[in-house]
């Protein structure tokens, strides 16, 4: 009852191998560099690449869950390698899969469905951990710069990692895709309040034109189609963000966390501890 995850030092990765420790079962973390993992006591760091397939081949022996994502490198590229990978799995007897993944089927998914595994695709609308990008302006300044002004029912990556759990080590989860949420949905105006209660300090919330958040962007070393791709989203986004669902409850059987919890968990980010 080995557990192979791939993307395990990242945000919902972490949470998925702390997950798997605390039921007792055993947790292979993959990572390019185990000696800067700094995962959780019990797991095991193993050295492997999601774009070198055969780097995995001593990974699986012995696996019946796999946690995978659906890019490799630090460019956030489609993993190309998602057929091998897949062939390398069902070779080892690996019974189900869980990935992580966005709305768009790419070639992880395409493979998944073409082959016998038992997979089961999470779709997270947004982390709440996306609000750390507002940590340094807090720090700094008390104020928090948003060009977006709708709701998001943005999800806890516990949250996320515990639907990936329960797929993983429970039958009845196979072919399905979870839109995963957070209880409620939010306004930055909202999550600026909330924030403001955990840190016990007011925070301001300045409204950014698109034209300062594409500057922001750039700055940031973006391209034109991401900064493109960043306008069309935060004018019009997709119904599915916006709306609370159920799915975290349904799957897990436990409610989804609400943003509050989140804040006072980070409160040391934007009181600059952290």
């Amino acid at each position: 009852m080995t557990f192979l995850v791939a993307g395990a030092t990242g945000t919902v990765g972490r949470h998925v191998v702390d997950q798997l420790l605390g039921a007792g079962l055993p947790v292979r973390a993959l990572t390019r560099d185990p000696g800067r993992a700094r995962l959780p006591e019990g797991a095991r760091a193993v050295r492997g690449d999601l774009t070198d397939p055969d780097s995995l081949v001593p990974h699986l022996e012995g696996v019946v869950g796999l946690h995978l994502i659906t890019f490799g490198g630090d460019d956030y590229a489609p993993l190309d390698t998602a057929p091998r990978i897949v062939e390398l799995a069902e070779r080892a007897g690996v019974r189900r899969v869980t990935v992580l993944c966005d709305f768009h089927p790419g070639p992880v998914e395409e493979a998944l469905a073409a082959s016998p595994l038992s997979w089961t695709l999470l779709h997270p609308v947004e982390f709440m951990a996306n609000t750390l990008d507002w940590a340094g302006s807090v720090v700094e300044e008390g104020v928090v710069r948003e060009v977006r002004t709708h709701p998001s029912a943005l999800v806890h990556e516990a949250d996320i990692a515990s639907v990936a759990v329960t797929a993983l080590t429970e039958d009845g989860h196979g072919g399905r895709a979870y839109p995963l949420t957070g209880p409620e949905a939010l306004t930055p105006g909202e999550r600026v309040a909330v924030l403001s209660r955990a840190v016990g300090r007011e925070i301001a919330l300045v409204r950014t034109s698109p034209e300062e958040e594409a500057g922001r962007l750039r700055a940031l070393g973006h391209d034109e189609e991401y900064i493109g791709f960043a306008a069309r989203l935060a004018a019009d986004p997709p119904e599915v963000g916006t709306r609370p669902l159920p799915t975290v409850e349904e799957v897990t059987g436990r409610p989804a966390r609400g943003f509050a919890a989140w804040a006072e968990e980070h409160r040391d980010a934007f009181l600059g501890r952290g």
